[in-house]
Formats: structure tokens, sequence, C-alpha cells
């Protein structure tokens, strides 16, 4: 027989509601409206005088070509973050499944970058593929490499993807690990016992297994890579070089903070709040659907 909670008090459950709502409110909700309004301002670079301008922000904002080049920034700098970082956590997660020597040093190995915050990881990264001084980047000029991220674009993107890479391969790891340990052995001894190989049992039985957690990291990761990975743009390359890093969350802080374009800034920050609430939608729809549970 299950035992249900009672409360005999009709307000405690709303009184131990009210902490979270008030931090949803004062965090989110508050900060989201103000930028709404803001969009619809011309304001000075100290946002002391303002005007009401209605679209106009929205309509310089559709006509800049540099807001559609950080739109093609930020598309290709997410999908590559998002399935490299998936990818390599699982691939980690599957061996530290395993019954391995020093399992747990292992694992709280690469459990580590996680706790580094994402300015500090962009640092680490560009001490080490610095031009000039980087420990890493020497051996590339031996071989001849002209590796240069401060004047290279391409280069410059690749550093950026490996940092947040870096950075979320942890918190994707905590996850796939923890899902891995709860697939029972009897599923994947019986899938063996079938004759069915390793790499069978991992795409036949382990990974649809997954499936919640996968689609809960990809909803996580979408998020991660549009909004938490500006600390590590703005340390290793400031959105250069020529805007070639330069991603939407980025060019909301470069237009407002430094630009002191705070309508403007405060549009582009609507759209991008839009853009993702539209993908997150979209993945509770039409990816969902596909998880097992």
């Amino acid at each position: 027989m299950e035992k249900s909670v009672v409360f005999n008090n009709r307000l405690l459950p709303y009184l131990l509601l009210v902490p979270q709502l008030i931090i949803t409110f004062v965090f989110f909700y508050w900060p989201a409206s103000q930028a709404v309004r803001q969009s619809f301002l011309r304001e000075d670079a100290f946002g002391l005088n303002s005007e009401f301008v209605g679209l106009e922000n929205y309509q310089s904002l559709f006509a800049d070509p540099g807001y559609y080049k950080s739109m093609l920034t930020t598309l290709v700098f997410s999908s590559l973050v998002a399935a490299l970082s998936l990818s390599i956590a699982l691939l980690f997660a599957t061996q530290a499944d395993k019954n391995l020597k020093a399992a747990g040093a292992y694992k709280t190995l690469m459990i580590w970058p996680y706790a580094v915050a994402p300015a500090v990881a962009g640092v680490l990264w560009i001490f080490m593929f610095h031009p000039t001084l980087g420990t890493l980047a020497r051996p590339l000029r031996w071989m001849n490499f002209d590796w240069n991220p401060l004047l290279n674009g391409t280069h410059a993107m690749i550093l950026v993807v490996m940092a947040a890479v870096w950075k979320q391969i942890s918190y994707n790891f905590l996850f796939f690990l923890a899902g891995l340990q709860s697939i029972p052995k009897s599923v994947l001894e019986a899938g063996a016992i079938d004759g069915a190989g390793p790499m069978r049992r991992f795409w036949t039985i382990t990974f649809p297994l997954l499936s919640p957690t996968t689609f809960f990291l990809l909803v996580v990761n979408v998020v991660y890579v549009f909004f938490d990975t500006f600390g590590i743009i703005d340390a290793v390359t400031g959105g250069g070089p020529a805007g070639a890093t330069t991603t939407m969350v980025y060019k909301v802080f470069a237009d407002g903070r430094l630009g002191g374009d705070l309508g403007g800034s405060a549009a582009q920050s609507v759209v991008l709040m839009v853009i993702v609430i539209a993908l997150t939608a979209v993945q509770f729809k039409y990816v969902e659907r596909k998880v097992q549970y």
C-alpha cells in the first residue's frame, strides 16, 4: 500500500514555491520584460534619455548584414560544439562504465573541467594555443604550420570550439554515465547471449535506452552554446578576428556594452530569446517523439 503525503495546511505548498517563484521572476521574467521594453526605445549610451521608436531597432537589425553573419557563425559554432561535446562525452562515459583499474580517478579527472568558469577555460586555452607564447602552439610552428587564431578566422573558430567542447564534456559525461549505470545489466547480457556483438548491443540496446538522457542533454547543450559560451569567446578572441567568432550573444554585448546601442542590443536579445525558445519547442515537439522512456 502506497503512502501519500497530505498537507494539512493548504497554504504550505504555495509558501514553499514562493522563493523559487521570486528568483524566477527577478532573474528571468523581469530582465526579459525590460529587454522587450528597451527594444522599442532609442537610448543614449548611459541610459538616461530614451525615445520611443517602435520597430525601428528591429528594422535596422534585420537590415544589417553583420547580424546575418553572426547568425551563420552561431549556427556553425553551436552545431560543432553540441555534436562534439555529446559524442565525446558519450564515448568517455561508455569507457568509464566498464570495470577499469583506477576508475574512480578517471571519473574524477573527467568531472574537474565542469568546475572551471567559462572565462577561465578560455584563458587556459589561449595560453596553450597563443601563436607566440602558447605551449602547444610551439610544436605547430616546428611542423611549419602557420597557426594564428589572432589573425586567422578559421583558426580562431577552431580554438573557441575546442574550449567550449572541453568545458561542456564534463557535464554531459556525468549524465551519460548515470544513464549507463541505470541500464539493467541483464538486458545487455541477454543481447550477448543472443549473439549480438558490443557495437550492435550499443546501438540496439544501450543507445535507445539512453534516449531520454540524450534528449535532455541536447536541450541543455543548445542553451549552453547560445548563452554560456560568451565568457569563452570574450576571453579567447573577443569576437575576432574580423568578427569570425562573433556569435549572436557576443554581438548583443558588443553592440550594447561596447557600441552604446542599447536599443539595438535589446532587440538582438529579444530575437535571440525567441530563437532559443523556438528551437526548444521544436525539440520537444519532434525530437522527443523518438525518445523511448
